[in-house]
C-alpha cells in the first residue's frame, strides 16, 4: 500500500512544489535579511500537499478518460494498474487537500486577502487541472497553469508572506523556476503524445506536433538561463552566473528529447528534468544569498 501511494505521489514531479517556496524565501531574505522558518515550512507543506493531490486526481481522471491505458509508456499509474481503487484514490486526494487547507490557515492569517485568493484558486485548480467542465490539461492550458502556480505565483506568494510586500524580482525568479517546472510537463506530454491523441487529451504536443513539443522544451530551458542576465544587470552576479554550471545537463536533455523517439526512455529524461529544476533552484538561491 505504501509503495502504491509513493508511486501515486509521482516523486519526480515534487520538485515543482518545493523549489519555488525555497526561492521565494531566499529572495525575501536577500532583500530584508530576515525570514520566518515557520512560514516557509507551512507553505512548503501546503504546496507539497496540493501537488500530491493534483497528481492523485490526475491519476484517476486520466484512467477514467482513457488517457492512461495498458499501452502507457510512462511510469505505472496506480488506478490504471489496479493497485488502488478509484474511490480510494479520490479519498486520498481529498485528505491531502484538507491537509493543505489546514496548513494554509496560518498563512492566510499572516498574508490576508492576497494569500486567501491564491489558496482558494490553488485548491480549486487541483481538481480542475484534469477534471471538471474545463480541464486545463485537456485543453492545452497545462503549461500556463504550471508557469503561474508553480512559478510566478508560488515565488511571489512566498515572498509576500515573508515581507508583506511585492518586488519585481519575484517575477523574474518565478518565471525562471516556472519555465523549468513546465519542462517536466512538456517532456511528459511529448512522451505520451500518441496515447493523449487517442484519448482526445489536447495537450500542446497533440495540438502542434512533436517538433513543436521538442522546441518548447528547448525554449523553456534556454529562456530560464537567459533571464539570468536580469540579475547580472542588477549587479547580483552570482544569481546569474551560478546556474550556468548546469548548461551541460541542459544541453544533454535538449539533445536527448530531440533525438529520441517518444517512449519509455523519456522517463529517464523526466528525472533529468527534475534534477535540472532542483539544481537550478539551489544555484539561484545560493547566488541570491551571496
Amino acid at each position: 500500500m505504501l509503495k502504491s501511494l509513493w508511486m501515486a505521489f509521482r516523486p519526480k514531479t515534487l520538485t515543482a512544489a518545493i523549489v519555488p517556496i525555497i526561492v521565494g524565501t531566499v529572495l525575501a531574505y536577500a532583500h530584508t535579511k530576515e525570514y520566518s522558518l515557520n512560514l516557509t515550512v507551512l507553505a512548503l507543506a501546503a504546496s507539497l500537499f496540493i501537488q500530491i493531490a493534483t497528481n492523485l486526481f490526475n491519476d484517476v481522471i486520466d484512467f477514467k478518460k482513457g488517457a492512461d491505458n495498458e499501452n502507457r509508456m510512462g511510469p505505472q499509474r496506480v488506478t490504471q494498474s489496479g493497485m488502488m481503487k478509484v474511490a480510494n484514490v479520490y479519498l486520498t486526494a481529498s485528505l491531502f487537500l484538507m491537509a493543505a487547507l489546514i496548513c494554509g490557515i496560518p498563512l492566510v492569517i499572516r498574508g490576508g486577502e492576497v494569500i486567501l485568493i491564491i489558496g482558494i484558486l490553488s485548491l480549486l485548480l487541483t481538481y480542475a487541472y484534469t477534471g471538471g467542465p474545463v480541464p486545463l490539461a485537456y485543453k492545452g492550458l497545462g503549461e500556463v497553469f504550471v508557469i503561474l502556480f508553480f512559478g510566478v505565483i508560488a515565488v511571489a506568494g512566498m515572498y509576500y508572506l515573508q515581507t508583506l510586500r511585492f518586488h519585481w524580482d519575484v517575477i523574474v525568479a518565478g518565471l525562471q523556476i516556472g519555465f523549468l517546472a513546465t519542462v517536466l510537463l512538456a517532456i511528459n506530454n511529448l512522451r505520451d503524445i500518441k496515447q493523449d491523441k487517442e484519448a482526445d487529451k489536447k495537450t500542446l504536443a497533440v495540438r502542434f506536433g512533436m517538433k513543436f513539443a521538442r522546441t518548447e522544451i528547448a525554449f523553456l530551458i534556454l529562456v530560464s538561463f537567459t533571464l539570468g542576465f536580469y540579475w547580472i544587470f542588477k549587479g547580483i552576479y552570482f544569481a546569474g552566473a551560478l546556474p550556468l554550471v548546469l548548461l551541460p545537463l541542459s544541453r544533454s536533455l535538449i539533445r536527448a528529447t530531440w533525438e529520441e523517439t517518444p517512449g519509455p526512455k523519456f522517463n529517464h529524461f523526466l528525472a533529468q528534468g527534475a534534477l535540472l529544476h532542483l539544481a537550478f533552484g539551489f544555484q539561484l538561491s545560493l547566488g541570491l544569498i551571496l
